[in-house]
């Protein structure tokens, strides 16, 4: 019945657009233009018309319903925490497991251990857990080691004196006595030596010994030791702050900074050196001063007085030199700073004068001075 409905009002539409073809007009296209726009707005409305109708299912049929696609929701992956401390158990460096010994050999075991924690070991400690000790240390602590560096360590140990296999545990403990987890180690946590005890033989010696392996690399940043720097003035007087240039009644400053070497264990190789004075500022224009030269000289030196003051004369032998601000701001690797970290392993101090040429205030009544910060040498040794 809809459907006849619809097709009655189109053919409506339909003869009216014809009738009004026909209808007489002064001006004939104006009258065509003006009935053939009232027909196709008919038809228009006619056709866009929404037609409500209600549908009924047959019984047994269920009606389709449209479901809305679910929202996908992304969620977000799980952050990564920090693990401070954190190691890595690398390698044995020496005696691999299984080795075979002759009663009451000595012998050093070493391991290499990765920091792969967030946060830098100072004061940490090599400690024996559990299983044989074979005469080794109850403890012994291992030197600074930055997130992402490799550390040696090794033990004196002794085979006992009857044959059989023999195994101790070892692990490291923070400076807090926090037990340091370890990747790729005996249940996550420790790491240890593996020997074999034989049958004492005038031939018997230990075999299996591994190919020797490069030493670790590790990097140690010096600092200076706030209370004994400073520096001194040509008239003798001293001060905390390790300024240097001069003043504004001419006198002529050298500072003096001493760096803390215990962060670098005995022995060790120096392998280079990044010199790094860049936290600083200025007064007046230091650099105008004698050749325009800043330089660094080794000098040890207790409580500063006016006897570490150098006066006459050009010295010589600097390891360090920056002529212009634009150096001194940048970090640079220096071989003769190797060379004079390397002389000073073993001590507890590295000290240095800074200076400009002497003489080198100007006269002009003004401070001309460098006043520095936290200067620090970045040094990685093997």
């Amino acid at each position: 019945m809809k459907m006849f409905t619809r097709l009655f009002y189109l053919f409506a539409v339909c003869a009216l657009a014809i009738s009004a073809c026909n209808l007489p007009s002064g001006n004939p296209d104006e009258g065509a233009e003006v009935s053939g726009t009232f027909a196709a707005q008919t038809v228009q409305a006619l056709l866009t018309t929404t037609v409500t109708s209600t549908f009924t299912s047959a019984p047994g049929v269920t009606p389709v319903t449209n479901t809305p696609a679910p929202t996908n929701t992304n969620t977000p992956a799980p952050t990564a925490t920090p693990v401070c401390p954190q190691g890595q158990f690398v390698t044995d460096v020496t005696i691999p497991d299984g080795t075979l010994m002759n009663p009451g050999q000595g012998f050093t075991k070493k391991w290499r251990i990765r920091n792969t924690g967030t946060c830098q070991w100072s004061g940490y400690t090599l400690v024996f857990d559990s299983g044989d000790s074979m005469n080794g240390p109850a403890s012994q602590p291992i030197g600074v080691v930055n997130p992402g560096q490799e550390i040696d360590l090794e033990v004196n140990l002794t085979a006992p004196a009857s044959a059989g296999t023999y195994r101790g545990y070892w692990r490291i403990v923070s400076n807090n006595n926090v037990l340091v987890p370890m990747l790729n180690g005996y249940q996550g946590r420790a790491f240890y030596v593996d020997i074999k005890v034989q049958a004492p033989s005038p031939t018997a010696t230990a075999t299996n010994t591994l190919p020797p392996l490069p030493p670790a690399i590790a990097q140690a940043i010096l600092v200076t030791l706030s209370g004994e720097d400073g520096h001194v003035t040509s008239a003798g007087t001293t001060n905390q702050n390790p300024n240097v240039g001069d003043n504004t009644a001419n006198e002529g400053l050298q500072a003096f900074v001493s760096f803390d070497m215990s962060v670098i264990p005995a022995g060790a190789t120096i392998t280079k050196v990044v010199v790094d004075f860049s936290s600083y500022d200025m007064l007046g224009n230091p650099f105008s001063l004698a050749d325009g030269c800043l330089r660094a000289y080794a000098q040890n030196f207790g409580t500063l007085d006016a006897g570490d003051y150098v006066a006459a004369g050009d010295p010589t032998g600097a390891y360090i030199r920056w002529c212009g601000a634009g150096e001194l701001s940048t970090q640079f690797e220096s071989a003769d700073m190797k060379t004079l970290v390397q002389t000073a392993v073993g001590s507890s101090r590295l000290q240095l004068r800074l200076q400009f040429k002497a003489p080198n205030p100007n006269g002009n009544g003004i401070a001309d001075a460098v006043r520095f910060g936290n200067v620090r040498l970045i040094v990685t040794y093997q």
